[in-house]
């Protein structure tokens, strides 16, 4: 069988520089990567995970904790870091909380310690105190994707400055009744955009010497579903909003649909504009805010690739990607 001394005594080279040029590793010039992989494939060299495992003390799995797998922004997320992680060698793990408070206490608690990995991706969540404890404890890099917690590396958006563009844009249409579609600040798992994104549409009418009324602000859950249940209130109240922003592109898509069964028309009686800039929005002409969700990941996961590779020496970098507005077809000034 072939080992990884014999590539090194194919190419000249020692099997250090073998090991990182197989790993992708930094330091090692594109030029070497590539002579060392033609001579790996000629020699149908292929390393043993269980054997690198045992000499570097690497597990070469960095897992990935996800409050919904099956919703786009999460979906989108791992996508990105799986392909860098894959590029690079190394597999994902993934711990899908599905919502349930009992399976993130096993993750964070019991899974994570037991099944090594080298670093630890987190989406969305700001981990308790007893959390970022276990995490210590676990002494591997960690990341977060749209949540800052202090001591970890992070990539996010600016949620309350993207949300009040998102309000500016229909304030700067001639709106003035803009309804407001968010998460549900009570049970979501200590998520951090529901919360900025409302602040950020408050604080918007405000800066506009808007009026707020309570019953236009409904949850909508970051769902389809969520966001037509929550329209359908909106479109009920008296008077009803002649705009609607949606925190995400999902609820808004939603609401689009909750409009047009009323036989409203959008937007000329209602416009709408969520955050994300989805797969869909384009589809049907959403206007929205949009974020680099996929990049997200790939950032995320390239800090942790420099962590593992640094070591105690890496500084974690707490990154804040931009977000642009992207007018289409669901906005415009209101019929006076």
């Amino acid at each position: 069988m072939t080992s990884i001394k014999d590539v090194a005594r194919e190419v000249g080279m020692s099997t250090a520089t073998v090991s990182r040029a197989l790993r992708g590793l930094p330091r090692v010039s594109e030029d070497t990567r590539l002579r060392v992989l033609k001579a790996a494939e000629r020699l149908d060299y292929v390393a043993s995970p269980a054997a690198a495992g045992l000499v570097s003390g690497q597990t070469r799995a960095v897992g990935v904790v996800v409050p919904f797998v099956t919703r786009w922004f999460y979906g989108s997320v791992v996508h990105g870091a799986e392909e860098l992680l894959r590029e690079r060698g190394y597999d994902l793990l993934l711990y899908n909380l599905a919502g349930d408070q009992q399976a993130r206490h096993r993750v964070f608690q019991t899974h994570l310690l037991r099944k090594r990995v080298d670093a630890v991706l987190i989406l969305s969540l700001t981990p308790s105190a007893e959390e970022i404890a276990s995490l210590n404890r676990l002494d591997r890099p960690v990341a977060t994707v749209g949540a800052v917690v202090p001591g970890f590396s992070s990539v996010s958006i600016d949620d309350l400055a993207t949300a009040r563009t998102a309000v500016q844009h229909l304030v700067d249409l001639g709106h003035r009744r803009i309804g407001y579609i968010g998460g549900d600040l009570e049970g979501q798992l200590d998520f951090s955009a529901p919360l900025d994104r409302l602040r950020g549409y408050r604080e918007a009418m405000a800066a506009a010497r808007l009026r707020r009324n309570p019953a236009w602000e409904v949850t909508g859950d970051f769902t389809v579903r969520g966001g037509l249940a929550a329209t359908r209130l909106l479109l009920a109240t008296t008077p009803r909003p002649t705009a609607i922003f949606a925190a995400s592109d999902e609820m808004a898509i939603g609401a689009v649909h909750a409009v047009r069964e009323t036989g409203l028309r959008v937007p000329e009686d209602v416009s709408v504009i969520g955050i994300d800039d989805h797969e869909m929005a384009e589809f049907f002409e959403l206007s929205t805010v949009a974020q680099p969700v996929h990049e997200q990941g790939r950032v995320a996961a390239q800090l942790l690739l420099q962590a593992i590779e640094h070591g105690p020496a890496f500084e974690p970098a707490v990154l804040t990607v931009p977000t642009r507005l992207v007018v289409r077809r669901t906005t415009a000034p209101p019929r006076h």
